[in-house]
């Protein structure tokens, strides 16, 4: 608590004046352009690796980058990323959803051990809540895709559906071997969230008119580069000075 302390003092002196002037920039006209669903793993620092600024994303996170499925929610039961989902595009049709996963992620890490059944029993969940919301969330579907994708030898194309169930995309993951286990099931666990965003009815219309789209970005924590899935090429490809504009031209050729 010192250094946070001693940190907004430093802020006061510093980047505050700069910080309220954007502020007030935005106070009567925000036009958010994202809704940003990221881990809540401390080195990831989204505002920071994508250089956006006050008014830009509705930035949500949580353990692994999770969107709950809707069929896991009834009646009243809902959590805060179908909420962030209704705020963001509904009250403020924000026309672009991301979710960016993340390498050396803690709670991939352990949705891994859960393989192992003595792991995920009721008295587990019962005792971890981190397990409980995984167990909820990713077993049965980011674990068990991964795990039929890794007894078939993890180089065959996983099929994912994205906006409506009729668009479909195939999706290559770490053909050339780059990253760990638990990173490969990162990257698949990143995919198959946005099929858990257009579970909910509420975007049906919007996403059915390609008023709405759905984006994936995963991020390498120790060389800081950023990944974002291309469906024209099946595979997560690396943002840098050879691969942007391309990127932004599928960007624009597919969303637009």
């Amino acid at each position: 608590m010192e250094r946070i302390i001693r940190g907004i003092m430093r802020y006061r002196h510093t980047t505050r004046e700069q910080m309220v002037k954007e502020f007030v920039r935005v106070k009567n006209d925000p036009h958010p352009k994202a809704v940003f669903f990221t881990c809540m793993d401390s080195r990831m620092i989204p505002t920071r690796f994508t250089e956006t600024h006050v008014g830009d994303m509705f930035v949500v996170r949580n353990a692994g980058n999770l969107v709950p499925h809707a069929q896991h929610f009834q009646d009243e039961y809902f959590s805060c990323e179908p909420a962030a989902l209704e705020l963001g595009c509904v009250v403020n049709n924000i026309r672009h959803i991301i979710v960016c996963g993340h390498s050396d992620c803690k709670a991939m890490n352990l949705l891994y051990t859960l393989r192992d059944k003595k792991e995920a029993t009721a008295d587990q969940r019962r005792l971890s809540p981190l397990k409980a919301w995984l167990c909820a969330h990713a077993t049965d579907s980011s674990l068990d895709r991964f795990l039929k994708w890794q007894d078939a030898g993890m180089k065959d194309a996983l099929i994912f559906s994205s906006e409506t169930p009729l668009r479909r995309f195939i999706a290559y993951i770490d053909q050339e071997n780059k990253f760990g286990i638990e990173d490969k099931l990162s990257q698949i666990n990143t995919l198959e969230q946005l099929s858990n965003v257009a579970s909910y009815g509420f975007l049906k219309k919007r996403l059915e008119s390609h008023d709405l789209h759905i984006h994936a970005l995963w991020f390498d924590i120790y060389t800081g580069d950023i990944y974002y899935f291309s469906r024209g090429q099946k595979r997560f490809v690396e943002v840098n000075e050879e691969n942007a504009q391309p990127i932004i031209e599928e960007v624009n050729r597919f969303y637009s």
